[in-house]
């Protein structure tokens, strides 16, 4: 199947739903005469371009509430743009971590241009979608312990079968960024972080702008550990040289 029937096969479902405000897996599968699974794949990358809400067995249209929020839409542009560089920086057959969270996620529609990916995620839904993705990388899942707070598998199985790997690249958020220090988290879970680290040749963390200077207790990387920060372009002057000091690339992405 071609990228171009793929995209107007996408553009005609999104737009039935803008009309009838839900549609049916089984019956866009009669529609277009192609599997359910293909159906769900379509469903799954168009909510995660923020275009509908996937539902049991099929999707509805935006809520009207969320499409109005001014807030959210430039969050997810700043994420957006965060996480396209940080996929600019991944070649093809490349292995790589991802962790979890929502600005690293946001990096999944971009990894559909890159071929022979090997990801390995501690997240269930980092996981579900990269397997919406076409080009179908191998995916590996670390297992270990749920921590409903990080929603992301940890403890010492996760870690040990990392060890048993290594990677390229790992991309990484944080919940803050302490200038002097590295990157600090509220959650006192940093030992999978930490071996993640080691298990890459490139440490990538993605964070706001907004979550720089935050200082939070629990340092979780520091900067001897990072190879490269990406945030968005609304960094103070003074704060991109204080990092940049301290040996980490530094990119600033442009946000539309």
């Amino acid at each position: 199947m071609t990228k171009r029937n793929t995209q107007q096969r996408r553009h005609t479902i999104l737009s039935q739903v803008n009309e009838l405000g839900e549609v049916a897996v089984e019956a866009l599968a009669e529609q277009f005469q192609t599997s359910e699974v293909t159906i769900r794949k379509d469903l799954t990358a168009l909510e995660k371009s923020g275009l509908l809400l996937r539902r049991y067995g099929g999707a509805i249209a935006l809520p009207q509430e969320i499409v109005a929020n001014s807030d959210e839409k430039s969050d997810s542009l700043r994420k957006m743009a965060i996480a396209q560089a940080a996929s600019n920086l991944i070649k093809d057959h490349n292995r790589i971590i991802i962790d979890s969270g929502r600005t690293t996620a946001a990096m999944i529609p971009e990894l559909a241009k890159k071929r022979g990916l090997v990801v390995m995620t501690n997240a269930i839904n980092v996981a579900n979608r990269l397997l919406s993705l076409e080009n179908e990388p191998t995916l590996l899942m670390t297992g270990g312990t749920w921590d409903p707070h990080s929603e992301s598998f940890q403890g010492q199985v996760a870690e040990n079968v990392l060890r048993s790997y290594d990677f390229d690249q790992l991309f990484i958020g944080a919940d803050g960024i302490d200038v002097e220090r590295g990157t600090t988290t509220f959650n006192e879970l940093v030992g999978l972080s930490q071996v993640m680290a080691e298990a890459a040749r490139e440490v990538i963390v993605l964070v706001e702008s907004e979550k720089i200077g935050r200082r939070i207790p629990n340092l979780e990387l520091p900067w001897q550990r990072v190879t490269t920060l990406i945030t968005d372009s609304n960094l103070a002057l003074d704060t991109r040289q204080a990092i940049e000091a301290c040996g980490v690339q530094l990119i600033c992405a442009e946000v539309n």
